[in-house]
Protein backbone atom coordinates (compact mmCIF):
# COMPACT_ATOMS: atom_id res chain seq x y z
CA UNK A 1 0.00 0.00 0.00
CA UNK A 2 2.55 2.31 1.10
CA UNK A 3 4.56 1.24 -2.20
CA UNK A 4 1.44 2.45 -3.99
CA UNK A 5 1.11 5.49 -2.18
CA UNK A 6 4.92 6.51 -2.88
CA UNK A 7 4.66 5.97 -6.79
CA UNK A 8 1.54 8.43 -6.76
CA UNK A 9 3.37 11.06 -5.24
CA UNK A 10 5.99 10.53 -7.59
CA UNK A 11 4.03 10.94 -9.99
CA UNK A 12 2.36 13.77 -9.15
CA UNK A 13 5.93 15.09 -8.58
CA UNK A 14 7.02 14.71 -12.47
CA UNK A 15 3.83 15.86 -13.97
CA UNK A 16 4.21 18.97 -12.09
CA UNK A 17 7.82 19.77 -12.94
CA UNK A 18 6.85 18.26 -16.68
CA UNK A 19 4.04 21.24 -16.45
CA UNK A 20 6.65 23.91 -14.78
CA UNK A 21 9.03 23.27 -17.90
CA UNK A 22 6.82 23.38 -20.04
CA UNK A 23 5.24 26.71 -18.58
CA UNK A 24 9.19 27.95 -18.67
CA UNK A 25 9.57 26.71 -22.47
CA UNK A 26 6.58 28.62 -23.20
CA UNK A 27 7.29 31.96 -21.36
CA UNK A 28 11.01 31.60 -23.50
CA UNK A 29 9.32 31.46 -26.32
CA UNK A 30 6.76 34.37 -26.14
CA UNK A 31 9.80 36.17 -24.56
CA UNK A 32 11.95 35.10 -27.57
CA UNK A 33 9.27 36.16 -30.10
CA UNK A 34 8.11 39.79 -28.50
CA UNK A 35 11.59 40.36 -28.54
CA UNK A 36 12.17 39.29 -32.58
CA UNK A 37 8.72 41.60 -32.71
CA UNK A 38 10.77 44.26 -30.83
CA UNK A 39 13.44 44.27 -33.18
CA UNK A 40 11.22 43.95 -36.08
CA UNK A 41 9.35 47.18 -35.41
CA UNK A 42 12.45 48.92 -34.41
CA UNK A 43 14.18 48.06 -37.91
CA UNK A 44 11.09 48.77 -39.81
CA UNK A 45 10.42 52.13 -38.49
CA UNK A 46 14.27 53.26 -39.03
CA UNK A 47 13.62 51.98 -42.41
CA UNK A 48 10.41 53.59 -42.96
CA UNK A 49 11.80 57.05 -41.39
CA UNK A 50 15.04 56.85 -43.32
CA UNK A 51 12.57 56.49 -46.39
CA UNK A 52 10.44 59.58 -45.38
CA UNK A 53 13.52 61.50 -44.98
CA UNK A 54 14.94 60.65 -48.32
CA UNK A 55 11.58 61.07 -50.15
CA UNK A 56 10.95 64.60 -48.17
CA UNK A 57 14.91 65.53 -49.45
CA UNK A 58 13.57 64.80 -52.84
CA UNK A 59 10.86 67.17 -52.48
CA UNK A 60 7.21 65.45 -51.82
CA UNK A 61 4.89 67.25 -53.66
CA UNK A 62 1.53 65.25 -52.37
CA UNK A 63 0.21 67.19 -49.80
CA UNK A 64 0.51 70.80 -51.71
CA UNK A 65 -2.70 72.32 -51.35
CA UNK A 66 -2.57 74.97 -54.36
CA UNK A 67 -4.31 74.87 -58.08
CA UNK A 68 -3.34 71.79 -59.98
CA UNK A 69 -3.91 72.51 -63.52
CA UNK A 70 -0.40 71.61 -64.70
CA UNK A 71 -1.01 72.57 -68.36
CA UNK A 72 2.32 72.22 -69.42
CA UNK A 73 3.80 71.59 -73.06
CA UNK A 74 5.63 68.27 -73.31
CA UNK A 75 8.59 68.75 -75.67
CA UNK A 76 10.47 67.01 -78.05
CA UNK A 77 14.46 67.60 -78.03
CA UNK A 78 13.91 68.62 -81.68
CA UNK A 79 12.38 71.16 -81.02
CA UNK A 80 13.84 72.76 -78.62
CA UNK A 81 17.26 72.12 -80.72
CA UNK A 82 15.59 74.04 -83.64
CA UNK A 83 13.99 76.54 -81.31
CA UNK A 84 18.03 77.52 -80.31
CA UNK A 85 19.46 77.51 -83.20
CA UNK A 86 21.22 74.20 -82.52
CA UNK A 87 21.85 75.58 -78.65
CA UNK A 88 24.02 78.45 -80.52
CA UNK A 89 26.61 79.75 -77.93
CA UNK A 90 25.31 83.20 -79.35
CA UNK A 91 21.88 82.13 -77.52
CA UNK A 92 23.58 81.60 -74.05
CA UNK A 93 21.84 84.10 -71.79
CA UNK A 94 22.77 82.61 -68.25
CA UNK A 95 24.07 79.68 -66.55
CA UNK A 96 22.51 78.73 -63.52
CA UNK A 97 23.16 75.89 -61.01
CA UNK A 98 20.84 73.24 -63.85
CA UNK A 99 22.77 74.13 -66.19
CA UNK A 100 22.73 76.72 -69.56
CA UNK A 101 20.06 78.79 -70.26
CA UNK A 102 19.43 79.64 -73.90
CA UNK A 103 17.05 81.89 -75.68
CA UNK A 104 14.55 80.29 -78.02
CA UNK A 105 11.98 80.74 -80.52
CA UNK A 106 9.09 78.60 -80.72
CA UNK A 107 7.70 77.31 -84.01
CA UNK A 108 4.71 79.96 -83.08
CA UNK A 109 7.09 82.74 -82.55
CA UNK A 110 6.81 82.91 -78.74
CA UNK A 111 10.62 84.11 -77.37
CA UNK A 112 11.24 81.44 -74.50
CA UNK A 113 14.39 80.80 -72.07
CA UNK A 114 15.47 76.99 -72.06
CA UNK A 115 17.52 75.53 -69.78
CA UNK A 116 19.42 72.40 -70.32
CA UNK A 117 20.59 69.96 -67.53
CA UNK A 118 24.32 69.76 -67.58
CA UNK A 119 24.24 67.98 -64.29
CA UNK A 120 23.70 64.58 -64.37
CA UNK A 121 22.83 61.57 -61.55
CA UNK A 122 20.44 61.93 -59.19
CA UNK A 123 20.80 65.86 -57.73
CA UNK A 124 20.19 66.55 -61.27
CA UNK A 125 17.11 64.64 -61.88
CA UNK A 126 15.55 65.42 -58.58
CA UNK A 127 16.23 69.45 -59.08
CA UNK A 128 14.45 68.81 -62.45
CA UNK A 129 11.67 66.92 -60.89
CA UNK A 130 10.92 69.63 -58.08
CA UNK A 131 10.95 72.57 -60.66
CA UNK A 132 8.32 70.68 -63.19
CA UNK A 133 6.43 69.13 -59.94
CA UNK A 134 6.39 72.65 -57.86
CA UNK A 135 5.99 75.07 -60.55
CA UNK A 136 2.61 72.94 -62.30
CA UNK A 137 0.98 73.76 -59.10
CA UNK A 138 1.69 77.33 -58.15
CA UNK A 139 0.78 80.26 -60.12
CA UNK A 140 1.45 83.37 -59.61
CA UNK A 141 2.63 86.78 -61.46
CA UNK A 142 5.71 87.25 -58.97
CA UNK A 143 6.93 83.80 -59.72
CA UNK A 144 8.62 82.70 -62.99
CA UNK A 145 5.89 80.76 -65.56
CA UNK A 146 7.06 77.44 -66.44
CA UNK A 147 5.36 76.42 -70.00
CA UNK A 148 6.85 73.10 -70.94
CA UNK A 149 9.44 70.58 -70.29
CA UNK A 150 11.70 68.32 -72.47
CA UNK A 151 12.67 64.57 -70.52
CA UNK A 152 14.16 62.36 -73.83
CA UNK A 153 16.26 59.75 -71.35
CA UNK A 154 19.23 61.88 -70.24
CA UNK A 155 18.32 64.85 -71.28
CA UNK A 156 16.45 67.35 -69.38
CA UNK A 157 15.31 70.87 -70.74
CA UNK A 158 12.85 73.11 -69.01
CA UNK A 159 10.98 75.80 -71.05
CA UNK A 160 10.13 79.50 -69.22
CA UNK A 161 8.53 82.68 -70.38
CA UNK A 162 11.30 84.66 -71.47
CA UNK A 163 12.87 87.92 -69.34
CA UNK A 164 13.90 90.22 -71.37
CA UNK A 165 15.90 91.85 -68.49
CA UNK A 166 17.61 88.69 -67.47
CA UNK A 167 19.00 88.44 -63.76
CA UNK A 168 18.83 91.22 -61.28
CA UNK A 169 22.50 90.47 -60.64
CA UNK A 170 23.73 91.40 -63.89
CA UNK A 171 21.99 94.87 -63.28
CA UNK A 172 23.54 95.49 -59.52
CA UNK A 173 27.04 93.68 -61.15
CA UNK A 174 27.82 94.79 -64.66
CA UNK A 175 30.35 92.59 -66.19
CA UNK A 176 33.34 94.28 -68.07
CA UNK A 177 32.45 95.36 -71.77
CA UNK A 178 28.41 95.84 -71.29
CA UNK A 179 27.08 99.32 -70.90
CA UNK A 180 26.91 100.48 -67.31
CA UNK A 181 24.95 103.44 -67.92
CA UNK A 182 21.77 101.25 -69.99
CA UNK A 183 21.94 98.61 -67.24
CA UNK A 184 22.04 100.85 -64.27
CA UNK A 185 19.34 100.44 -61.95
CA UNK A 186 17.41 104.32 -60.13
CA UNK A 187 16.23 103.88 -57.04
CA UNK A 188 12.27 103.82 -57.87
CA UNK A 189 13.38 100.86 -59.72
CA UNK A 190 14.92 99.12 -56.95
CA UNK A 191 12.42 99.68 -54.70
CA UNK A 192 10.01 98.17 -57.57
CA UNK A 193 12.06 95.20 -57.75
CA UNK A 194 12.10 94.37 -53.73
CA UNK A 195 8.44 94.76 -53.44
CA UNK A 196 7.87 92.18 -56.92
CA UNK A 197 10.06 89.91 -55.44
CA UNK A 198 8.80 89.85 -51.78
CA UNK A 199 5.41 89.14 -52.78
CA UNK A 200 7.46 86.16 -54.70
CA UNK A 201 8.23 84.89 -51.54
CA UNK A 202 5.27 86.15 -49.36
CA UNK A 203 2.98 83.59 -52.05
CA UNK A 204 5.27 80.55 -51.40
CA UNK A 205 4.82 81.06 -47.57
CA UNK A 206 1.41 82.42 -46.63
CA UNK A 207 -0.84 81.44 -49.56
CA UNK A 208 0.11 78.02 -49.86
CA UNK A 209 -0.56 75.37 -47.91
CA UNK A 210 1.81 73.68 -46.23
CA UNK A 211 4.75 76.51 -47.56
CA UNK A 212 6.97 76.25 -50.26
CA UNK A 213 10.68 77.72 -48.88
CA UNK A 214 12.93 78.64 -52.00
CA UNK A 215 16.15 77.50 -50.25
CA UNK A 216 18.21 79.99 -52.76
CA UNK A 217 16.42 83.17 -52.72
CA UNK A 218 19.45 85.02 -54.23
CA UNK A 219 19.93 88.27 -56.77
CA UNK A 220 20.67 86.30 -59.66
CA UNK A 221 17.35 84.16 -59.49
CA UNK A 222 14.81 87.35 -59.46
CA UNK A 223 14.70 87.65 -63.14
CA UNK A 224 13.62 90.79 -65.34
CA UNK A 225 11.18 91.53 -67.84
CA UNK A 226 11.10 94.12 -70.48
CA UNK A 227 9.54 96.84 -68.02
CA UNK A 228 11.51 95.55 -65.18
CA UNK A 229 9.15 93.87 -63.19
CA UNK A 230 10.35 91.17 -60.92
CA UNK A 231 10.19 87.31 -60.78
CA UNK A 232 11.35 84.71 -58.62
CA UNK A 233 12.86 81.73 -60.11
CA UNK A 234 14.80 78.24 -59.87
CA UNK A 235 12.80 76.11 -57.46
CA UNK A 236 14.93 73.14 -58.19
CA UNK A 237 15.71 73.51 -53.95
CA UNK A 238 12.59 74.31 -53.07
CA UNK A 239 11.49 72.16 -50.08
CA UNK A 240 8.05 72.04 -48.33
CA UNK A 241 7.67 73.39 -44.65
CA UNK A 242 6.34 72.59 -41.53
CA UNK A 243 2.28 73.76 -41.59
CA UNK A 244 2.75 73.99 -37.55
CA UNK A 245 2.92 77.16 -36.68
CA UNK A 246 6.89 77.76 -35.35
CA UNK A 247 7.63 74.54 -36.83
CA UNK A 248 10.76 73.49 -39.07
CA UNK A 249 12.21 70.41 -41.41
CA UNK A 250 15.57 69.48 -41.00
CA UNK A 251 17.13 69.05 -44.53
CA UNK A 252 20.53 69.09 -45.95
CA UNK A 253 22.03 72.88 -45.88
CA UNK A 254 21.92 74.00 -49.51
CA UNK A 255 22.01 76.75 -50.81
CA UNK A 256 24.43 79.84 -51.86
CA UNK A 257 27.09 81.04 -49.88
CA UNK A 258 26.26 84.67 -48.04
CA UNK A 259 22.80 84.20 -48.65
CA UNK A 260 22.17 81.01 -46.00
CA UNK A 261 20.87 81.89 -42.91
CA UNK A 262 22.61 81.32 -40.00
CA UNK A 263 20.50 79.13 -37.52
CA UNK A 264 19.77 76.97 -40.82
CA UNK A 265 23.41 76.36 -41.68
CA UNK A 266 24.29 75.54 -38.59
CA UNK A 267 21.76 72.96 -37.34
CA UNK A 268 19.49 72.12 -41.06
CA UNK A 269 16.60 73.52 -39.22
CA UNK A 270 15.21 75.07 -42.15
CA UNK A 271 11.88 77.43 -42.03
CA UNK A 272 10.26 80.72 -43.98
CA UNK A 273 12.33 82.49 -41.69
CA UNK A 274 15.46 81.19 -43.52
CA UNK A 275 14.31 82.82 -47.12
CA UNK A 276 13.53 85.90 -45.03
CA UNK A 277 17.04 85.99 -43.93
CA UNK A 278 18.12 85.77 -47.89
CA UNK A 279 15.31 88.18 -49.06
CA UNK A 280 17.39 90.69 -46.09
CA UNK A 281 20.46 89.82 -48.04
CA UNK A 282 18.86 90.93 -51.58
CA UNK A 283 17.77 94.15 -49.88
CA UNK A 284 21.20 94.58 -49.21
CA UNK A 285 22.39 94.29 -52.38
CA UNK A 286 20.28 96.75 -53.76
CA UNK A 287 21.39 99.29 -51.31
CA UNK A 288 24.90 99.17 -51.68
CA UNK A 289 25.90 97.88 -54.61
CA UNK A 290 27.63 94.87 -53.21
CA UNK A 291 27.98 91.30 -53.67
CA UNK A 292 26.75 89.24 -50.62
CA UNK A 293 30.83 88.16 -49.96
CA UNK A 294 33.52 89.84 -51.16
CA UNK A 295 36.97 88.65 -49.31
CA UNK A 296 38.96 90.73 -51.53
CA UNK A 297 37.44 94.18 -49.95
CA UNK A 298 39.41 95.76 -46.69
CA UNK A 299 39.51 93.91 -43.52
CA UNK A 300 36.01 93.96 -41.82
CA UNK A 301 33.85 94.39 -45.26
CA UNK A 302 34.43 90.81 -47.16
CA UNK A 303 30.81 89.76 -45.85
CA UNK A 304 28.16 92.01 -46.75
CA UNK A 305 25.50 91.54 -43.45
CA UNK A 306 28.19 92.05 -41.06
CA UNK A 307 29.98 95.23 -42.28
CA UNK A 308 26.36 96.45 -43.63
CA UNK A 309 24.56 95.35 -40.33
CA UNK A 310 26.24 98.28 -37.38
CA UNK A 311 25.28 100.67 -39.82
CA UNK A 312 22.00 100.38 -40.71
CA UNK A 313 20.14 102.43 -38.12
CA UNK A 314 22.90 105.35 -38.22
CA UNK A 315 21.70 108.22 -40.55
CA UNK A 316 24.62 109.21 -41.35
CA UNK A 317 26.51 106.00 -41.78
CA UNK A 318 23.62 104.60 -44.02
CA UNK A 319 24.93 107.14 -46.78
CA UNK A 320 28.36 106.02 -46.41
CA UNK A 321 27.22 102.61 -47.53
CA UNK A 322 25.16 103.48 -50.27
CA UNK A 323 25.85 101.99 -53.89
CA UNK A 324 27.53 104.76 -55.35
CA UNK A 325 26.12 104.11 -58.83
CA UNK A 326 22.88 106.01 -57.77
CA UNK A 327 24.85 109.18 -57.25
CA UNK A 328 22.38 109.94 -54.28
CA UNK A 329 19.56 110.20 -56.49
CA UNK A 330 16.95 108.98 -53.77
CA UNK A 331 14.79 109.68 -50.82
CA UNK A 332 17.22 109.28 -47.83
CA UNK A 333 13.31 108.75 -45.87
CA UNK A 334 12.57 105.86 -47.89
CA UNK A 335 16.16 104.48 -47.89
CA UNK A 336 15.95 104.59 -44.20
CA UNK A 337 12.79 102.81 -43.88
CA UNK A 338 14.33 100.09 -46.66
CA UNK A 339 17.11 100.07 -44.58
CA UNK A 340 15.32 99.03 -41.05
CA UNK A 341 13.14 96.09 -42.87
CA UNK A 342 16.89 94.78 -44.80
CA UNK A 343 18.29 95.01 -40.72
CA UNK A 344 15.00 92.94 -39.13
CA UNK A 345 15.49 90.48 -42.04
CA UNK A 346 18.70 89.41 -41.27
CA UNK A 347 18.57 89.20 -37.64
CA UNK A 348 20.62 86.31 -36.24
CA UNK A 349 17.76 85.38 -34.28
CA UNK A 350 15.01 83.82 -36.72
CA UNK A 351 12.05 84.77 -34.42
CA UNK A 352 13.40 88.61 -34.63
CA UNK A 353 12.72 88.54 -38.53
CA UNK A 354 9.24 89.56 -39.98
CA UNK A 355 6.64 87.88 -41.65
CA UNK A 356 7.33 88.48 -45.19
CA UNK A 357 3.61 89.97 -45.77
CA UNK A 358 4.89 92.86 -42.84
CA UNK A 359 7.68 93.39 -45.47
CA UNK A 360 5.32 93.60 -48.24
CA UNK A 361 2.87 96.13 -46.11
CA UNK A 362 5.96 98.13 -45.42
CA UNK A 363 7.08 98.20 -49.06
CA UNK A 364 4.04 98.89 -50.99
CA UNK A 365 3.67 102.82 -49.73
CA UNK A 366 7.22 103.69 -50.87
CA UNK A 367 6.79 102.08 -54.78
CA UNK A 368 3.16 103.96 -54.78
CA UNK A 369 4.69 107.19 -53.50
CA UNK A 370 7.64 106.71 -56.16
CA UNK A 371 5.56 105.74 -59.16
CA UNK A 372 3.01 109.16 -58.72
CA UNK A 373 6.03 111.22 -58.73
CA UNK A 374 8.48 112.16 -61.48
CA UNK A 375 11.07 113.18 -59.64
CA UNK A 376 13.25 109.96 -57.71
CA UNK A 377 14.83 111.88 -55.14
CA UNK A 378 12.36 114.48 -53.95
CA UNK A 379 11.78 113.54 -50.36
CA UNK A 380 7.94 112.27 -49.49
CA UNK A 381 6.21 112.98 -46.08
CA UNK A 382 4.77 109.78 -44.40
CA UNK A 383 2.46 109.55 -41.57
CA UNK A 384 3.79 108.70 -37.86
CA UNK A 385 2.06 105.17 -38.02
CA UNK A 386 3.87 103.96 -41.24
CA UNK A 387 3.16 100.30 -41.89
CA UNK A 388 7.66 100.01 -40.67
CA UNK A 389 6.09 99.84 -37.04
CA UNK A 390 4.22 96.62 -37.98
CA UNK A 391 7.33 94.74 -38.60
CA UNK A 392 8.10 94.97 -35.37
CA UNK A 393 5.71 91.94 -34.42
CA UNK A 394 8.15 89.43 -36.34
CA UNK A 395 5.43 87.13 -35.48
CA UNK A 396 6.36 83.73 -36.08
Amino acid sequence: MEDKEEYRRKERTALVAIVVLASLAVASLLVAFSYYCYIRNKVSKRFNNLQRVDHEDRGDLGNLQVTTDKGLQVFTYKQLHSATGGFSKSNVVGHGGFGLVYRGVLSNGRKVAIKLMDQAGKQGEDEFKMEVELLSRLHSPYLLALLGYCSDNSRKLLVYEFMANGGLQEHLYPMNGTNSDSLRLDWGTRLKIALEAAKGLEYLHEQVTPPVIHRDFKSSNILLDKHFHAKVSDFGLAKLGSDKAGGHVSTRVLGTQGYVAPEYALTGHLTTKSDVYSYGVVLLELLTGRVPVDMKRPPGEGVLVSWALPRLTDREKIVEIMDPALEGQYSLKEVIQVAAIAAMCVQPEADYRPLMADVVQSLVPLVKYNRSTSKVGSSPSFHANSPLQDLSRASG
